[in-house]
């Protein structure tokens, strides 16, 4: 038997277990007083009533991925159906990411020197009230985003069950930035002067985007 030709067996244990070693986890927890429908790109989703649980796991590298939380829901025993706010394409297993207005919880593991990004979105809008924060001891980090955003929305971006994000509205230069050269607008403000901690605007990113260590594990709060 030759040894050596275990190694590559070996090598794929190791790597698998390195990337485990870096892998995140996400409890979820819905704590309104009405059912949400928790979504997550890379995850899928899970109805929550109050005070249920989920939890996700990402692995190392893990980028561009969010959580967010679907309301007003139906959907049939083979998952498919629809939500008023934040619909993955029809389906309880979200496959992608969800449709605005949605309140978003993005997170990016093991980036730059083994740092993980993490923040609260509100360019697609707002619909349910969030804590996205650590839930390790080396960071305490804590965001929130819990204002009375819905009730205060301005008309032009009022939709049912939510205060939609002005780029999906108005799909402009202006508020969407695809260029990468823009600044705050009187709606984005609107956001920002609610939840300061949250991402107004595509080029919001000093004021909300935010640093643990690899190796931290996380939870986000509906409600909180």
């Amino acid at each position: 038997m030759n040894p050596f030709k275990t190694l590559p067996t070996l090598s794929f244990l190791f790597l698998t277990l390195l990337g485990l070693a870096h892998a995140a986890t996400f409890d979820i927890r819905n704590n309104c007083p009405y059912t949400v429908w928790a979504a997550a790109s890379p995850g899928g989703g899970k109805r929550l009533d109050q005070g249920q649980t989920w939890q996700i796991s990402a692995a190392s590298g893990t980028t561009q991925a969010r959580i967010w939380a679907r309301t007003k829901c139906n959907f049939d025993a083979s998952g498919k159906g629809s939500c008023e706010t934040g619909d993955c394409g029809g389906v309880l297993e979200c496959k992608g990411y969800g449709k605005a207005p949605n309140t978003l919880a993005e997170y990016s593991i093991d980036q730059y020197e083994h740092q993980d990004f993490i923040d609260i979105s509100n360019i697609d809008g707002f619909n349910v009230p969030m804590e996205f924060s650590s839930n390790s001891p080396g960071c305490t980090r804590v965001i929130k985003c819990t204002a009375d955003i819905v009730g205060q929305c301005p008309n032009e971006l009022k939709v049912p069950g939510g205060c939609n994000g002005p780029c999906p509205v108005f799909n402009t230069e202006e508020h969407c930035c695809n260029s990468g050269n823009c600044g705050p607008t009187n709606f984005s403000r609107f956001f920002k002067e609610r939840c300061p901690d949250a991402y107004s605007y595509p080029k919001d990113d000093p004021t909300s985007l935010f640093t643990c260590a690899t190796g931290t594990n996380y939870k986000v709060i509906f409600c909180p």
